[in-house]
């Protein structure tokens, strides 16, 4: 299905712009999220880049008969109970794999969101792993991967750099973005 997907948007025009990072460990944010259709997009990127990506999902999604698929196709499982939160549990993934690249939609939804989830960078301050943007642009049609941004722990500055890449990128529905802000800049 990935090389499907990557075959179709470039026979529509679409182009894929950056590289993967050189270092092990990173994490990817992908935004603006406004439409189903972004996951075609993520599918031909991930087989564009060579990436494995990494997700996280909700515990209970692991259990059962269809666990072993969700965690085949890069899924994380987190227990928000569990002590340490899922900050600890992903810092765990981390320090226990040698290579992983965490995909995360920071809007938390396709409609426009008044804030970020912040995860992002609680995640990349206690791992270290620098923060890859990664956007899509309907109206360019690119699909774009940026450089790392190391979040030292000051919010308002890594934040800048973030709305830096994201200036000008338009998702496929315009309604759905909502402003590149945590709510720790408030």
């Amino acid at each position: 299905m990935k090389w499907f997907a990557e075959f179709f948007l470039r026979l529509r025009g679409w182009e894929f712009v950056g590289e993967v990072p050189a270092e092990p460990k990173f994490i990817v944010i992908g935004a603006p999220h406004t439409t189903n259709w972004d996951f075609v997009l993520y599918l031909a990127a991930v087989r564009h880049w060579k990436m494995k990506p990494r997700y996280l999902g909700k515990h209970t999604l692991f259990e059962g008969p269809f666990g072993w698929l969700f965690r085949r196709w890069g899924g994380i499982p987190v227990d928000r109970r569990q002590a340490g939160g899922v900050i600890g549990q992903v810092s765990e993934e981390f320090a226990a794999t040698e290579e992983i690249a965490l995909v995360i939609a920071p809007e938390g939804t396709r409609k426009a969101a008044s804030e970020w989830k912040s995860g992002f960078l609680a995640i990349a301050e206690a791992t270290g792993a620098p923060i890859v943007p990664a956007g899509v642009d309907y109206q360019r049609k690119l699909i774009i991967l940026g450089e790392p941004i190391r979040h030292d722990g000051a919010v308002g500055v890594t934040m800048d750099r973030i709305r830096s890449f994201y200036e000008g990128v338009i998702g496929k529905n315009r309604e759905g973005m909502g402003p590149i802000r945590v709510r720790e800049e408030s």
